[in-house]
């Protein structure tokens, strides 16, 4: 699948598809939903798989001098298993080293898809308090069952 030339940073018109698809992985608790407010306020951290429509969002959320995080990972159901996530996360994970930005992380239940592009498992407790900012929103905080896994720019 060409699907490079698909990913494309969003635009205001992609904010209500986007909050409709995180919408649908929260309502199954599978990521933390996002509000409309929240998703105008960090428009700039996410790119889209257009298709004719939004069939995919990711953001990279820059969190320190060092460190930011992939979120909101989501495709939608019809278009998973195509490989339109994996060319996200590498759109994303283009735009951390193009920033200069060494360290990339991300909280999921999706382990194995995020190892299979070069993330590994790393503890919470090694990531800085900052980014705990969020998970105060979050329902299962304090007792966070995501796994912590970590891309680092060699």
């Amino acid at each position: 699948m060409n699907g490079a030339a698909k990913i494309r940073p969003a635009r205001m018109g992609d904010v209500k598809p986007i909050h409709s698809l995180l919408q649908q992985f929260a309502n199954k608790g599978l990521l933390l939903g996002r509000s409309i407010s929240s998703l105008y306020d960090s428009l700039r951290d996410f790119v889209v798989y257009d298709d004719g429509g939004v069939q995919g969002a990711c953001a990279l959320h820059i969190c320190w001098e060092n460190l930011a995080e992939i979120r909101s990972l989501a495709v939608v159901p019809e278009s998973q298993g195509l490989g339109l996530g994996r060319e996200l996360v590498n759109s994303c994970l283009d735009e951390a080293k193009s920033l200069e930005i060494g360290r990339v992380f991300t909280l999921t239940y999706q382990g194995g898809f995020f190892r299979k592009l070069g993330f590994a498992p790393i503890e919470k407790s090694e990531l800085p308090h900052k980014i705990w900012s969020d998970c105060i929103q979050c329902p299962k905080f304090p007792d966070c069952d995501e796994e912590a896994l970590i891309w680092t720019n060699d």
